[in-house]
């Protein structure tokens, strides 16, 4: 009698056409590749700034959006605060690196000023964080780059909600 646990081959795999263990081989050798071969520099000018509901933001690491660099596990984006962002919520654990201008964020109804220089904190909790950046001298540059570590997301599974818009955006 067969084992009903072991499933018996009757045909040869036909040429181009892979199981899904070779499937999972595949894309972990191509990830592993991807990781030695992509890009150790990302410059500027090879990414845009797009004004969406949230800000003006800049992603320069982006697993979703681009597979050219070597961290497919980062997220990476500036973002350009005129007067005030969005506000939205979603997971903390991400880094937010002050790189000019003088603000303020509100953390679920917590003002934490900043300037130049700071580092920015967004805590993890349950249901994550409601937060809004403010640029105190709108007018005047303002802007900070924000790290997550994506697999670090995952496993929270965070979600974003936008609660409201960015005043510049315009649908």
């Amino acid at each position: 009698m067969e084992d009903a646990r072991v499933k018996v081959r009757e045909r040869g795999q036909e040429a181009g056409v892979v199981d899904q263990y070779d499937r999972a081989i595949i894309a972990r050798k191509k990830f592993v590749d991807q990781q030695m071969m992509g890009k150790l520099v990302i410059k500027s000018s090879d990414r845009d700034w797009e004004l969406n509901r949230q800000a003006r933001q800049k992603h320069m690491l982006q697993p979703m959006l681009f597979d050219d660099h070597a961290l497919r596990e980062w997220r990476v984006f500036l973002h350009d605060i005129g007067s005030f962002s969005g506000k939205h919520t979603h997971q903390g654990g991400l880094v937010i690196f002050v790189l000019e201008g003088k603000g303020y964020t509100v953390v679920d109804g917590i003002r934490y000023d900043w300037e130049e220089g700071d580092l920015i904190l967004l805590p993890v909790k349950p249901g994550g964080v409601e937060h809004q950046h403010f640029n105190l001298n709108p007018g005047q540059g303002c802007m900070w780059i924000a790290f997550i570590y994506s697999p670090y997301w995952d496993a929270l599974a965070s979600q974003m909600v936008q609660n409201e818009t960015n005043p510049d955006y315009k649908e």
